[in-house]
């Protein structure tokens, strides 16, 4: 590291120091969730999240049906929050996500959920929170303080802390050693920054982000962290849901970036990518099974369901570069503040 990185790369080159740090302070409390959430079977679950937090619950959901076959609906915290509805959860499972665990409406949600028959677990980087004191299990993320605004390192452990307590409830042997891989993968991956989709970028102002499954949630995840920290116009779409009418926006040199994990949606987005590109894009895609794309360099980690991990983290790593380019300070970003209590 250097004095003149910004904290947000510094962050981002912690991330796989903070995941090791996790795999090896979190089993036990990953374990006990895990096992309440057999004993309970649950038909579905819920979750409860904002921003970057919603992204990990988006990606979640797909792991948990893929994976459980159980589905995860996300709800809104304003039933609970502005609303004051109680809903009936008897018999499921909550899942909170929050860095902060602090704000307002997450934590009346979580506690309705609780109230409203719910098994509640909250997934935070401050176990001491509000948010954990509402709920039943808390899983501390062990990311360590996280001081620029932009969260990476908080996100990339809750999803590794998510995936890791489905992959304990479904006694997943083959996920369970991706996960306990993913450092090594990490560390790759956080040296991988994408030079020639930034260069590709120059100076326009909006994006198309892609993915699929999964990797939907990253590309979620990654759009916002284009409009937090570079101040570019950024859209996520399911490589599905881009031609049922975005695409008319797509003209010459128009950017997009596809995010593909190597499973089962991989060709079916690298498809999309190729159409694209016909159409005048200039698109990037995390797979070498586009035609007419230009791929991406990627670190593939030998699961379907980590592989979005480590590509969220060299997205990390490249939009922090976009945005030191630009002269724009991603630790500070305007009109944003480290912790945002809504209610």
């Amino acid at each position: 590291m250097t004095a003149s990185q910004t904290q947000m790369r510094r962050e981002v080159l912690e991330i796989p120091a903070a995941v090791d740090r996790l795999l090896g302070n979190g089993g036990d409390d990953i374990r006990r969730a895990a096992d309440a959430i057999r004993a309970r079977a649950p038909n579905y679950m819920v979750s409860v999240a904002r921003g970057s937090s919603d992204h990990v619950a988006t990606y979640l959901k797909y792991a948990s049906e893929l994976l459980m076959g159980t589905p995860i609906a996300s709800i809104g915290p304003s039933i609970a929050s502005i609303y004051n509805r109680k809903l009936n959860l008897d018999g499921s499972v909550c899942l909170s996500v929050s860095q902060s665990g602090k704000s307002p409406d997450i934590v009346e949600m979580a506690r309705m959920a609780r109230e409203g028959g719910a098994l509640s677990i909250a997934m935070t980087n401050n176990p001491s929170s509000p948010l954990a004191q509402v709920s039943d299990y808390t899983l501390d993320l062990h990311a360590g303080p996280e001081l620029s605004v932009a969260a990476t390192k908080t996100f990339v452990n809750s999803t590794v802390a998510g995936i890791w307590l489905l992959a304990e409830w479904g006694e997943d042997e083959a996920l369970l050693k991706a996960i306990s891989d993913l450092p090594g993968k990490l560390e790759k991956a956080v040296h991988t920054d994408w030079p020639e989709a930034r260069a590709a970028l120059g100076g326009r102002n909006s994006i198309f982000c892609l993915g699929r499954g999964p990797a939907y949630a990253i590309s979620n995840e990654a759009a916002l962290k284009f409009k937090e920290t570079c101040q570019i116009h950024a859209e996520s779409y399911s490589s599905a849901e881009v031609l049922h009418g975005p695409v008319s926006i797509v003209d010459g040199g128009f950017p997009v970036i596809a995010l593909a994990a190597k499973d089962a949606a991989e060709e079916a987005l690298a498809g999309v990518a190729d159409q694209l590109a016909e159409k005048g894009a200039t698109v990037f895609v995390t797979s070498d099974k586009a035609q007419q794309a230009s791929s991406l360099q990627v670190t593939r980690t030998g699961h379907a369901l980590t592989d979005p991990i480590t590509l969220i983290a060299s997205f990390y790593a490249m939009v922090e570069r976009i945005a030191a380019s630009r002269g724009i300070n991603p630790d500070a970003p305007r009109h944003l503040k480290k912790v945002t209590e809504t209610v």
